[in-house]
């Protein structure tokens, strides 16, 4: 669904970005969630990893405790990169929970899977992609989301936000319904970036959601209201 307006019989229904939140850290999870502005959450291996979560029964268990935790999507990686395995992954991972995505790297095989998935009615979420020419053949396959990573693409010195108008284009010119998921996103600017290039949802550390809260005039702002009440309330 394209980030937009839409107008029937005088009625207007916004279609608001997502925030998805890019960890496995259940205490930041809940964080964002206490906010009231997480729509869902992106998961890999690293970042397992890095919470100490490792063996598939555990990985998998760390999954469904995600999914009780959150009402929207939960993107959760495939290891294997033959299509053979994603397949049987993919099957695994979405009998977890009924908000689990599957997520599948950009690959010959990987798209070999999403085509596979989408004939099972298994929603996917088409990970490292890095071109427009991928994000077309995702979209063909019938991914969910794609995943441009925005932040790996500046690393290189290439602008990655542009990618996110790229695919915007293509994706309204062919009317393709698959969701621009930006990923790799590094700080607050690239969050608003984003929604002005017209991503479909973003995915972030807790720490980029958060800096989006801060801004020295409001601190200013917020002190002078307070030195006035005391000096009122005196």
């Amino acid at each position: 669904m394209r980030w937009a307006l839409t107008f029937s019989n005088d009625l207007t229904t916004q279609y608001f970005m997502k925030f998805f939140i890019d960890t496995a850290n259940l205490a930041q999870i809940a964080e964002a969630k206490e906010l009231g502005i997480l729509d869902g959450v992106t998961t890999n291996p690293s970042l397992m990893a890095k919470e100490g979560i490792t063996g598939k029964s555990n990985i998998y268990k760390h999954y469904k405790k995600i999914c009780d935790l959150v009402e929207g999507d939960v993107s959760a990686e495939v290891i294997s990169t033959d299509y053979n395995g994603m397949i049987k992954e993919g099957k695994e991972l979405a009998m977890i929970a009924e908000n689990i995505i599957v997520k599948v790297p950009m690959i010959k095989d990987g798209v070999k899977a999403i085509s596979s998935f989408t004939e099972m009615e298994i929603s996917t979420n088409c990970t490292l992609v890095f071109s427009a020419g991928q994000a077309i053949l995702a979209a063909k396959a019938g991914a969910t989301y794609v995943s441009p990573f925005i932040g790996r693409i500046d690393d290189i010195n290439w602008t990655g936000m542009q990618l996110i108008t790229d695919i915007f284009e293509v994706y309204s010119m062919q009317g393709f319904d698959t969701e621009i998921l930006a990923a790799s996103i590094r700080n607050g600017l690239h969050i608003v970036d984003a929604a002005k290039a017209g991503a479909d949802v973003v995915t972030c550390p807790l720490d980029a959601i958060l800096s989006l809260l801060k801004h020295p005039l409001t601190d200013l702002g917020l002190q002078k209201f307070l030195e006035d009440h005391a000096k009122a309330a005196k």
